[in-house]
């Protein structure tokens, strides 16, 4: 009966630890850098929503992202396109320079930033439009902020097995002595010190929940608009 007992202990915490082990992420090599890219606004109109008119350098909208790495991410068929972050929820992807948005009443912060054919941001310092719209009550801009990107929707087929990770920082960098993002996965907790994409894998089926948060080099969060922030995602 001891012999049992010890047995079966031994099963269960090799299962605990499996299951709390196998979900990793991995730093995301091989992307073109884009150092020369620019987003811009040209010209914000309004008749009932808000016209946004972009303009485009040394970026080619709609076109597939040529990468040096062999494994698949879910991408776009559409090509390379803008990301459009309201009040830091989920994005909406736009593949023209010129689109329209109802935006709700209220103070709206807008991040837009040039995205990858796979939703991989480009991260340079022109790269990205951040501003805020409407009558509400206005933040502080000059704050550090941490805005959520992927993953997000739902995952199928071969998709599953490697999602990217991307979320995108103003007025802030991370660092191993700074400031650095915390990412909760389900249960496993990875601490980011460099500011760059990643890809998770072992993710088991079904509901998937994603914590984010910028925190200080104490581990505190730090006090922001949109910190943390909270997605769930499904792989079937």
């Amino acid at each position: 009966m001891k012999k049992l007992s010890i047995l079966l202990f031994i099963i269960i915490t090799n299962i605990s630890c499996s299951e709390s082990s196998q979900i990793t992420i991995t730093k995301l090599e091989g992307s073109p850098k884009y150092e020369n890219s620019k987003l811009k606004l040209n010209e914000l109109t309004f008749n009932g929503k808000h016209n946004f008119s972009f303009g485009v350098d040394d970026y080619q909208m709609g076109e597939q992202t040529l990468k040096d790495f062999k494994f698949k991410l879910a991408n776009s068929d559409k090509g390379q396109h803008i990301h459009f972050i309201i009040n830091n929820a989920p994005y909406s992807a736009h593949y023209a320079e010129d689109f329209s948005k109802k935006l709700e009443e209220g103070n709206n912060v807008i991040l837009a930033f040039l995205s990858r054919s796979y939703h991989e941001s480009v991260k340079n310092p022109n790269a990205y439009y951040f501003s805020q719209i409407g009558d509400g009550k206005k933040i502080n801009l000059d704050k550090e902020f941490l805005f959520y990107s992927r993953p997000k929707g739902v995952y199928k087929g071969i998709d599953t097995e490697k999602l990217l990770l991307d979320f995108y920082l103003i007025n802030t960098d991370i660092s191993p002595d700074g400031n650095k993002v915390k990412a909760t996965i389900q249960n496993s907790e990875f601490i980011i010190d460099k500011w760059a994409p990643y890809y998770i894998e072992g993710l088991p089926k079904g509901e998937i929940s994603i914590k984010l948060e910028l925190i200080n080099s104490e581990g505190v969060l730090i006090d922001s608009p949109f910190n943390p922030s909270y997605r769930t995602v499904t792989l079937e």
